[in-house]
């Protein structure tokens, strides 16, 4: 599992990278960055995976966030992958694939495509759940069996279905501004009737309140924070419905709904120490 690094910085005593790697899921080249604190030059530590939303690569949440002071001090690694594939094995571009930005590159969703030709390299699920943390896992000092999993709008989603559906491997969940019933809206219709087609029940997989439906819990409480003044909360996020759900299921979570922000990363930065300390309680513990 060999990574080539293409950056390096020390930060508040930790090391932030950035490195790529040939991908078996999506058979191509993959980016990811990695938040190592200080604590894992001498011990294994926690680590905690960052999806990111639609148009974002891994760049957007590593510069943006604000997570590295907190986490050197909590002792938490920050994983945060690309979020779709960028080439294809022909290296020509897929019909499509560019001319929307709710579709296609920077739009993986977090599914196993099924649809050609996107079933050929958009396994984003596949790559987020086996190969990225096996990856990690390999070449960084970090402790696999307490990992979570948090992420933003389309990256919540995926942060939710991959957590509920993986419950095993992730202790932590948490989710800012997440599309949390994609079968209902916009995004997510176009999105999964897109990459696996017109059967509709083959997208309860990926739906987070589908998924709360049948079962599908977290072992931790849950938290979400929304903003209120998000242009998208109405229409495209509803996280009603989760909390709805979540009530049916008996599954414990925090849906918080905040006057006046909207869904930038200034909105992210506000209450990324309020997620660290969320997954550094489930974490940190025997």
């Amino acid at each position: 599992m060999t990574i080539k690094t293409t950056e390096k910085h020390k930060v508040f005593g930790g090391v932030q990278g950035v490195y790529s790697h040939q991908s078996s899921a999506v058979r191509g080249e993959m980016e990811f960055s990695v938040f190592m604190p200080p604590q894992a030059d001498n011990d294994k530590v926690p680590v905690l995976y960052f999806l990111s939303g639609l148009t974002c690569t891994q760049d957007n949440v590593t510069t943006k966030g604000g997570f590295q002071r907190l986490a050197a001090q909590l002792g938490i690694a920050i994983v945060c992958p690309d979020t779709s594939p960028r080439t294809t094995p022909s290296g020509a571009d897929y019909p499509g694939q560019d001319e929307a930005y709710d579709f296609g590159s920077g739009a993986g969703f977090y599914v196993d495509a099924t649809v050609e030709p996107w079933s050929q390299t958009y396994q984003m699920n596949s790559y987020v759940v086996d190969e990225l943390p096996a990856l990690i896992g390999a070449n960084f000092a970090v402790d696999t069996d307490k990992a979570g999993i948090f992420g933003h709008s389309m990256g919540g989603h995926g942060a939710l279905i991959i957590g509920l559906r993986n419950a095993d491997k992730y202790r932590s969940i948490s989710a800012f501004s997440p599309i949390v019933a994609p079968s209902q809206v916009p995004w997510g219709q176009k999105a999964l009737a897109g990459y696996l087609g017109g059967d509709r029940e083959s997208w309860k997989v990926y739906d987070a309140v589908e998924l709360m439906g049948a079962g599908y819990c977290s072992n931790g409480s849950i938290l979400i924070d929304q903003g209120l003044a998000d242009p998208f909360y109405e229409e495209q996020l509803r996280p009603g419905l989760f909390g709805k759900a979540c009530a049916r299921a008996g599954q414990k979570v925090q849906i918080r709904l905040h006057e006046g922000y909207d869904h930038s990363y200034y909105f992210i930065s506000t209450f990324m120490e309020d997620h660290l300390r969320h997954h550094a309680m489930h974490l940190q513990t025997a």
